[in-house]
């Protein structure tokens, strides 16, 4: 495999873990008595708002569930994720991700990885490798990223995914509907066989200023700042709250620069029990030490004569 391979198959790869992350978990921003809204203010909230901010703090508190996603970014890519993550106390989950479609799942099928295997640690993320690729880093299955890294290595883009990356829980739709101030209650419906009911906002962000009843002002601020960083003026927002006010289901919807953004997110399993140990160091190569060794400008070592930048950063796929 040559090293301008390895470098677009490494850069998809981290493309790939990013949109993966969605269904990531981070911590929690925090709610109770004690809170002040963006104003400065105790919180008052209309009756629906209430009925969210009560999900927002029993996702909180459950700490982990097991997901299943489905996602499309404009061309760029289409597919599926599912497994299990905790947030009480940073970042931990296991996901599996296959590709549907979209330029990135073409150019990850043509590398012969439909499918990856990702874990996801407080302070990096690890993808596990094909055994082919594996022969370009002595041996070693698993590429870690620390999220710094993984930062630099797209040139700044899919900056939406990398704010959720370790911010996002499930509770984030609930947070954004929060902030939208127009959320309304549409009904009751069958998710996955269970009872749920249904509620939808548009967030805005321009106006998101004023809603100073709904969300604390660090919450708000968070919120705000993923979705300019974006370059999404308006996100729509679903969220289904079974009986015990815990999200199954959450969608959202809004125009990236990469394209319309949609991602389905179905919860279950809340308090599951989530393992994600980091690989063993002898069997790991970490993402920043593989770019050098292959000689990526900017890495310190351009012994490959590589002058022309990583094709493909944007989206992980050389032409």
């Amino acid at each position: 495999m040559k090293s301008t391979t390895v470098r677009r198959t490494a850069l998809s790869v981290a493309a790939v873990a990013a949109l993966a992350s969605v269904t990531a978990c981070g911590s929690s921003s925090g709610s109770g008595k004690g809170d002040k809204a963006a104003g400065g203010g105790a919180i008052h909230l209309s009756p629906v708002a209430a009925v969210l901010r009560t999900a927002e703090q029993s996702t909180d508190k459950a700490e982990s569930a097991k997901v299943r996603t489905t996602m499309s970014v404009g061309d760029t890519a289409t597919m599926t994720m599912s497994g299990a993550v905790r947030w009480g106390h940073g970042t931990v989950g296991n996901l599996t991700v296959a590709y549907t479609g979209g330029k990135l799942g073409q150019g990850m099928r043509r590398i012969g990885m439909p499918t990856i295997e990702t874990r996801m640690l407080p302070d990096a993320l690890y993808v596990r490798m094909t055994d082919r690729f594996a022969q370009q880093m002595g041996g070693r299955h698993w590429l870690k990223y620390s999220y710094a890294e993984y930062q630099q290595s797209t040139g700044g883009s899919d900056v939406y995914m990398k704010s959720q990356m370790r911010n996002a829980t499930p509770n984030q739709s609930v947070q954004l509907l929060l902030a939208s101030g127009d959320v309304k209650k549409v009904g009751e419906e069958t998710v996955s066989g269970i009872r749920a009911t249904r509620y939808a906002g548009t967030v805005d962000a321009a106006d998101m200023a004023g809603r100073t009843g709904r969300l604390t002002a660090a919450q708000l601020a968070a919120v705000k700042k993923q979705l300019t960083e974006a370059g999404i003026t308006t996100e729509k927002v679903e969220v289904w709250l079974n009986d015990q006010n815990l999200l199954v289901k959450s969608a959202t919807k809004a125009d990236t620069g990469q394209g319309p953004l949609s991602v389905t997110n179905y919860y279950s399993d809340y308090g599951v029990k989530v393992l994600a140990p980091a690989p063993p160091a002898s069997d790991t190569k970490d993402f920043k030490e593989l770019m050098k060794s292959l000689g990526t400008p900017g890495s310190g070592n351009t012994s490959s004569g590589s002058a022309t930048g990583v094709p493909g950063a944007g989206t992980g796929i050389g032409s």
